[in-house]
């Protein structure tokens, strides 16, 4: 068990984390026809807004209230009334999605009020829904804002279904899946005959697809109506702890059952995760995914001597972090140095002696004897300073392409990355030799493997 460490320095040098709202905002840029706008200040919103294009290199719609000094004194309900309105009058989304920020959260704007007041005086707004998250970026971090941005969608839309549709499931995904891995969850449950209803789907929306026609909205994601079905669902599946709030919330709300999965990142964790869809549907694991077993099984095995006891550091969000830690150590190696941003009932439980909720400098401190760095493209440099390979996971990696359809879930996802990072290990010389080997056979470990190999 991991003991958790809070940092309490006068300031973060270097920061890993990102804000609620920046979180909130990505939930709903996984809607179809989504306009998200973040009530604060201009360059709050730019802020987001650059770290987005720059990760996955495409246009991004997101809106301001366009805060200034004299209305966050006075108090926001104009800024919100122009900015719905216009929105409204120029985009027609489906949804606008309002996250607030540290600049309101601390005036105390009643915006759940406001919203109430704007409609009364704008019956035009009926049919546009509208869904306030409270996501202080003075608390919390990116996941906590994701998580949120959700439950409020539940709350705020899915209604209660007199009878449940056969064979539909919501999957709640969580703030650590990639657009590639929402997409290899979706295979996978529809190929046990499930019909499933993602939430939220950057799959649909960040893709990096070429549309026919430009839209000043989300293009792709999950629709109005598919939120409003999902209460008719006969199971939620919940991919991440953080998005177990919003499972409850509809689970409340629609009478939906919810099992969670804290990972998809593992051989273990497929195999319940496949057990599962196996006797909801009452189908059999379809022989794609035995076979895909079968080479991750492999592929553990060809690349356990090149991960064993290497010592590790990562940063990451903590559902990512409990992702990665677990199947390194499953691999054998050893995680030296663990940083995260925010509190998680995940952290005891990290394969690390400490845990620590701080910067990229608490991490590069602890780092100095690993053989790899695992965290976003803001440890690059910490890896040129320590001179130790570095792999890019999380949220943002703006100095390689394709971040978007990174995969590190399923049998396949966790097979490549596997091989990723054996092949790192390898290409800076830490190949397993026969001399490294002979203790284990010796020992009688993997034995009849190595000898078979």
């Amino acid at each position: 068990m991991a003991t958790v460490v809070t940092q309490r320095k006068a300031c973060t040098v270097n920061p890993l984390k990102m804000s609620q709202p920046i979180g909130a905002a990505l939930a709903f840029l996984g809607l179809d026809a989504c306009l998200p706008a973040l009530h604060g200040s201009q360059g709050c919103t730019a802020f987001g807004m650059v770290l987005f294009v720059r990760h996955f290199r495409e246009n991004i719609p997101l809106q301001t209230t366009a805060m200034n000094e004299a209305t966050t004194i006075l108090g926001g309900i104009d800024n919100i009334e122009q900015a719905i309105l216009n929105i409204w009058t120029r985009a027609k989304p489906a949804i606008i999605g309002i996250a607030s920020t540290g600049l309101t959260e601390t005036k105390g704007d009643d915006v759940d009020g406001y919203i109430r007041l704007i409609r009364k005086k704008h019956p035009e707004l009926d049919e546009l829904a509208i869904v306030y998250v409270s996501t202080p970026d003075y608390k919390g971090a990116f996941q906590d804002g994701w998580a949120n941005a959700v439950s409020r969608i539940v709350q705020s839309l899915v209604e209660p279904a007199p009878k449940k549709k056969e064979n539909q499931v919501n999957v709640l995904a969580g703030s650590h899946l990639s657009p590639g891995d929402i997409e290899e969850i979706r295979e996978i449950i529809m190929d046990f005959g499930l019909n499933p209803v993602m939430l939220p789907d950057l799959s649909g929306s960040l893709d990096g697809h070429i549309p026919e026609d430009f839209s000043p909205t989300t293009m792709g994601g999950t629709t109005l109506g598919e939120i409003r079905s999902m209460g008719a669902s006969v199971a939620s599946i919940v991919i991440g702890e953080h998005m177990l709030t919003a499972a409850v919330e509809l689970g409340i709300k629609a009478d939906v059952p919810y099992t969670v999965f804290d990972r998809l990142l593992g051989l273990e964790a497929n195999d319940k995760f496949l057990a599962f869809l196996s006797g909801l549907s009452g189908r059999p694991v379809p022989n794609k995914y035995r076979r895909q077993r079968s080479q991750l099984v492999d592929a553990m095995l060809d690349g356990h001597f090149f991960f064993g006891g290497k010592k590790i550091a990562i940063g990451a969000e903590p559902d990512l972090l409990w992702g990665i830690s677990s199947m390194l150590a499953e691999m054998g190696c050893e995680i030296d140095a663990a940083v995260t941003t925010t509190l998680s009932p995940l952290l005891e439980k990290i394969p690390a002696k400490e845990v620590v909720i701080g910067d990229l400098e608490d991490l590069e401190l602890r780092a100095k004897e690993c053989d790899l760095l695992i965290t976003h493209s803001h440890g690059r440099q910490m890896a040129e300073r320590l001179n130790i390979p570095f792999l890019r996971m999380g949220l943002p990696i703006f100095d390689r392409l394709g971040a978007a359809h990174n995969l590190s879930v399923g049998y396949r996802g966790t097979r490549d990355l596997i091989f990723q990072i054996g092949n790192i290990f390898m290409a800076n010389a830490h190949e397993a030799t026969p001399d490294t080997w002979a203790p284990i056979v010796e020992r009688g470990d993997f034995g009849a493997q190595v000898t078979a190999h």
